[in-house]
């Protein structure tokens, strides 16, 4: 039994690979003449099916997805939506679940080249990308997004581990890009998101995937960064984000 599943795994992943590849190539242009001609909104609902589209790929391998609001998500305001990280399938479900909250991202620069679909939409969709290099470029960035969000009432996704959990063991939260996110959109509720599951997708790299992996995404209620000391909330939002996630 093993031995099939893991042949099945194998055969799998190829499939799931070159469907996967197929949608960055299509989406790719897709994205680009919805931005030139028709401007944001199309461009953001062809992000938004291109995500849904990825998280319905991965149920060619069996993933699936359990998604647990224990609150009703405020409207018109803006959202900083922080969560622990896994993996970069983290990603897709969040944008797909989220997608009424227009989220962007604070990404790592490298992100920005040669990635068809992914990196256009990181360059030209609403995000920024920071050099971790750079930490005085990389809080500019994120000061600038915070503002974005407090302009325009939209969500931005920051991980405050800062990078992700091989094991699922969330990692201690690193405070600077979450105050200055606080300081820049001070109207902004605070979204804590636990997420349990996608660290198992990569626990043996890229190739091949695991078969049957859930994917568990627990929405916490949110909390107005106004009503809050900084140094309190990020406390609260840190112990509310692992108090929601499985590490098995």
């Amino acid at each position: 039994m093993q031995m099939i599943t893991r042949f099945l795994s194998y055969v799998l992943s190829v499939l799931f690979y070159m469907v996967f590849g197929i949608l960055l190539l299509l989406f790719d242009p897709i994205q680009r003449i919805c931005l030139r001609l028709f401007g944001y909104h199309p461009h953001k609902k062809s992000v938004d099916i291109f995500n849904g589209l990825v998280l319905r790929c991965l149920h060619l391998l069996g993933t699936h997805y359990e998604v647990h609001p224990r609150t009703s998500i405020p409207n018109n305001v803006p959202i900083i939506i922080a969560s622990n990280h896994q993996s970069m399938w983290d990603i897709p479900p969040l944008i797909w679940f989220l997608r009424k909250y227009h989220p962007k991202f604070i990404s790592k620069i490298e992100l920005g080249k040669k990635i068809p679909t992914i990196s256009y939409n990181l360059k030209y969709g609403g995000s920024v990308l920071i050099d971790r290099k750079n930490p005085d470029q990389a809080m500019e960035q994120i000061a600038k997004i915070g503002r974005y969000i407090q302009e325009h009432s939209r969500s931005v996704v920051i991980f405050p581990e800062g990078t992700r959990s091989r094991t699922g063991v969330p990692k201690l939260f690193k405070r600077k890009g979450l105050k200055t996110l606080f300081e820049n959109a001070p109207e902004a509720y605070v979204l804590p998101v636990s997420i349990s599951g996608s660290w198992k997708l990569q626990a043996k790299g890229m190739f091949p995937l695991p078969l049957g992996t859930k994917l568990t995404f627990v929405f916490h209620p949110a909390l107005a960064v106004a009503n809050h000391d900084p140094d309190e909330l990020i406390d609260t939002v840190e112990q509310t984000v692992v108090s929601g996630v499985v590490s098995v």
